[in-house]
Formats: structure tokens, sequence, C-alpha cells
């Protein structure tokens, strides 16, 4: 399958459910990290589910609605983009992240996520995309900001805190097909003024 270079060394391709292994290590490193941020059914604890996750992201892929690319530093799984939806009918998806902590703070997911965008606007005609987080997590809205995103607005108390918590509260960002490409157009104005 393809690769994609993001950096010198790191690299974008898919997340298949044959790199459960690889995938399970991962989560090992990253699951208290990321555990707040994402769906439980996504932090796998043993093969089985890491399998199953793999394939359940497989499977939308095979159907066109949804997939998932995995983000290697130096050979080593860090993280991941991923089309947590995605209907070209409609001409809407919604995209989503997740990272190691030691992979943090080197544009490794706006990056990647560029590179899916490019794809679901050029290639597929998707004409919104949205990315949903929870409110608290920083580091994710800074994701949006930076590729773009406006803010729609926020979904409040969506789903149960982990622990018990309280409740979640959900922000809804999105880009528009002509805005992913007026600012594709600006920064390649950009990069020649350079």
């Amino acid at each position: 399958m393809f690769t994609l270079p993001l950096t010198e060394d790191a690299v974008l391709r898919p997340l298949e459910p044959w790199r459960a292994e690889e995938f399970l290590a991962h989560l090992d490193r990253a699951r208290e990290h990321i555990r707040p941020w994402v769906g439980p059914s996504f932090v796998a604890t043993d093969l089985d589910s890491a399998r199953a996750v793999l394939q359940r992201h497989a499977d939308r892929w095979a159907h066109d609605a949804g997939g998932i690319w995995g983000v290697w530093d130096r050979g080593t799984l860090v993280g991941g983009v991923l089309f947590v939806s995605f209907d070209a009918t409609l001409g809407l998806c919604e995209a989503g992240c997740w990272l190691e902590p030691a992979a943090e703070g080197r544009g490794l997911v706006s990056r990647a996520v560029t590179h899916l965008l490019d794809w679901a606007v050029h290639e597929r005609g998707i004409q919104r995309v949205e990315w949903r987080c929870n409110a608290r997590n920083g580091r994710s809205i800074a994701v949006a900001r930076r590729l773009g995103f406006s803010l729609d607005g926020t979904l409040r108390s969506v789903y149960p805190a982990p622990a018990g918590e309280g409740r979640v509260d959900m922000e809804v960002w999105s880009v528009l097909a002509d805005e992913w490409r007026a600012r594709a157009a600006s920064e390649v104005v950009e990069h020649r003024v350079q």
C-alpha cells in the first residue's frame, strides 16, 4: 500500500487489521493519555479488541464510509488519523486523530490530516469536513484552528465523562471545500513569495 512522507522521519500509511499487535503496543504506550479524548471502543486492551478496532475501520473503508491511517515515526506507530464517518453522496465527513505524548508538538497530525482532507475534497468531492472534540481538549482544538476550521458550536453534556466525572461538552468545528481550497491556494502563494 501507499506510504506518504510527513517529515524526514515520519510517514502516513494505512492502519490495517494485520497490524493489530503493533496497534496494541502503541495503545499500551498511549492509552492513559488518549483515554479522555477518544471513545472507549477505540482504546483496545487486548489483541482481539485491537484487531476488532482495526477491522471495524477496514470495513468502513470497504463500504466507503470511513477509514484509518497510522503515523509512524522512525518505524514506530505513534498515532494516526481517521475518517470517523464519510459520506460522498452527502459530501460530508468527520475527521479525527490521536497521538502518543512523545510524538506531540512536531506537526505530525496537522500534516496527516492535510493529506486526508486534500484527498477528500479534491478526489472525492467532499463539501464539508467536521472535526468534533471534547471542549477541554486544547490540543485537538489547536489542530482544528491551525487547519482553518471554524467553530460551529458546542453540544452540551453529550456523553458521560470517563470515571464518572460528570458529562462532556463537545465542540463541532468545520471547514468547507471552498475554504479548504482557498487555504491551499494561499499557502502556495506564500511559499512562492518566500
